[in-house]
């Protein structure tokens, strides 16, 4: 595969609103869910959280002549006779998708890395966190968005725990913000330990370097808690990686919800559901990523 493309799997119930037929596999099993997927099969399901998000992806290889810059598969826990609705909806809305792993019932995340895939999103914690687990970049979409009418795509992060290792959110849980502090300013030329979304991020920053920085298709952000003197470290770790971020907005702690809303993010990636709840607040498209000392003792 063309390791310079960026691969995105995402979930059937991540790409479509799949709520009342997984209401009907909740509540009446799945012979039941599979007999009402069978009989609607011809009915159009309408968007999910991640819709208009995998639109953009693709949108992007409008831009550029050419092999392609993204591609985005499917990972669904339907069975190929089930999933024949999730197709369905794909052609209708004329999305260029084709490769799938349809698995009936089996967390699909195994295939992530045999698809090549920098980033599974799903609505499916359970995948998301067993995906985590096995070194994979995943995130738990929680919530849409007004659409952004922009035809840029713009993605924000957070650090700690998501970009970066959690090294330095391990010492601010465990001994406080004065002990982070100052442990970051010893360390600010020492760069921080890869996390789960760094590689998504690079293949972000592959596809950037296919256009002017003032045409570019994508724009991200780094919006993190932190703030100076603990900002230098973040900075010299992206000079590190050579990894450019567009913006970068160092909060000291202050709800993000409006920064995002400023930024005009199409999707936001933290760690915490606060944070997580303050974007969706703002009708700001949140991930989840439960990766890190803050979910270890979370369900």
């Amino acid at each position: 595969m063309d390791n310079q493309k960026l691969v995105v799997a995402v979930s059937s119930r991540a790409l479509f609103n799949l709520d009342e037929s997984h209401a009907i596999f909740e509540t009446q099993g799945k012979e039941a869910f599979c007999r009402y997927q069978i009989e609607h099969e011809n009915e159009i399901l309408p968007p999910g959280f991640g819709f208009s998000l995998v639109k953009k992806f693709l949108d992007i290889n409008k831009a550029f002549p050419g092999a392609p810059l993204v591609e985005i598969i499917l990972l669904s826990q339907n069975s190929a006779d089930t999933g024949l609705r999730i197709f369905n909806s794909i052609n209708h809305y004329e999305l260029a998708i084709s490769r799938a792993a349809f698995t009936s019932g089996v967390s699909p995340y195994e295939y992530i890395p045999a698809f090549g895939a920098h980033l599974f999103l799903s609505a499916n914690g359970d995948d998301v966190r067993k995906a985590l687990a096995a070194g994979y970049a995943a995130a738990t979409i929680v919530s849409g968005a007004v659409a952004n009418l922009s035809p840029q795509l713009r993605i924000a992060f957070d650090g700690d725990a998501v970009l970066f290792s959690d090294e330095s959110e391990r010492i601010y849980q465990q001994h406080g913000l004065a002990a982070f502090a100052a442990n970051e300013r010893s360390e600010a030329h020492r760069p921080l330990s890869d996390g789960p979304l760094k590689e998504f991020l690079s293949a972000l920053h592959r596809i950037q370097t296919h256009f002017d920085q003032e045409v570019s298709p994508i724009r991200t952000a780094l919006v993190t808690a932190r703030a100076a003197p603990a900002h230098e470290r973040v900075v010299r770790t992206l000079r590190a990686w050579g990894i450019r971020i567009d913006e970068a907005l160092f909060l000291g702690g202050m709800p993000k919800g409006a920064f995002l809303k400023a930024f005009g993010a199409d999707i936001f990636f933290d760690d915490q559901k606060g944070h997580c709840d303050s974007a969706e607040s703002h009708q700001i498209a949140a991930a989840h990523v439960p990766h890190g000392v803050t979910n270890q003792h979370r369900p």
